[in-house]
């Protein structure tokens, strides 16, 4: 193609961006507040349905396939595409709960049959362990289940919670998407350069830090995950080599009946090296591994249209 059709093409493509981004803006945020109109049970399930239909469609569903068939290769073909459709309607589901993460959120201790949220009762030792030992925390989750809900799992019992989040990058849908998150999150610190500084200052001052710890990070520690080299955000390990804490996991694992489970996991113990340092790869390699576990356990549930890996 001629340059100057070229230089044309470019210059049409950028003009076109703010137009794209504000029709997507506007589109996002009448979706989400048109969903809070609605009973969230029976749009969980609409959404589910229309992501199972629309999912196979595009191109995310062949990322999903090949991570998936990557990542077990003693699965059959049927067997990764049941896995497939029940990731579809994760993703469905959870865009419908995150319209309603104000009131999703049931869970009544004296009657935990009545409840969408079941919490063990070790889960509810371990929160309260978190609560009263005086001490910050690291809390690491992923994009299991509708794991927008773990912030609200810290907030209901009791924590205070600081929650390290990335904005999307559309401006409009932005400021509906902190106002919906903002309700019972705790204190939310966007990602960003000045991001470390404000979580280190959030465990000085005793909060609880939350971090999601499953994506692609580029300038991040080599880990294995799946058997497979990729990056990993070596934030909370960094943070840990500061402020010294307990290190948690939080899942919200999605049950049969609209229902879900709340889990905390065991203290994580760090990787140290020769000298009794934290050890940043080891610590996030250890990390890696339990959401790894998490995964295997409930694989339908996981985002596989990530690029985990590169």
């Amino acid at each position: 193609m001629h340059p100057l059709l070229l230089r044309t093409k470019a210059r049409i493509r950028d003009a076109a961006k703010p137009i794209s981004a504000a029709i997507v803006g506007a589109l996002t945020i009448g979706l989400l507040r048109t969903t809070r109109y609605f009973d969230p049970i029976k749009t969980a399930d609409l959404f589910a349905r229309i992501a199972q239909r629309i999912g196979p469609l595009t191109r995310e569903q062949k990322t999903a396939r090949a991570n998936l068939t990557a990542a077990f290769p003693e699965k059959s073909p049927e067997e990764i595409e049941t896995i497939l459709a029940g990731v579809w309607d994760n993703l469905g589901r959870y865009g419908a709960e995150f319209a309603h993460l104000d009131h999703v959120w049931e869970h009544d201790p004296a009657h935990p049959e009545n409840s969408r949220i079941e919490i063990q009762q070790r889960t509810h030792e371990l929160f309260a362990q978190l609560r009263l030992d005086g001490k910050p925390a690291l809390i690491f989750s992923s994009h299991l289940g509708s794991f927008e809900l773990a912030a609200l799992a810290a907030v209901a019992h009791g924590l205070d919670a600081a929650v390290l989040f990335r904005r999307p990058n559309i401006a409009s849908a932005d400021r509906i998407i902190q106002d919906i998150r903002s309700v019972k999150m705790g204190t939310l610190i966007p990602a960003g350069r000045d991001a470390p500084l404000r979580l280190a200052d959030a465990l000085q001052k005793g909060q609880h830090v939350a971090i999601l710890v499953d994506q692609y990070f580029t300038n991040g520690v080599d880990v294995t995950f799946f058997g497979r080299k990729t990056k990993a955000n070596p934030t909370l390990a960094r943070l840990l080599r500061q402020i010294e804490c307990p290190i948690h996991g939080v899942r919200i694992i999605r049950l049969p009946g609209h229902r879900f489970r709340a889990e905390l996991s065991e203290e994580i113990p760090p990787v140290r090296d020769a000298a009794g340092q934290i050890d940043v790869q080891g610590t996030m390699q250890a990390i890696t591994s339990v959401v790894e576990g998490w995964i295997r356990e409930y694989p339908d549930q996981w985002w596989w249209v990530h690029r985990r890996w590169r």
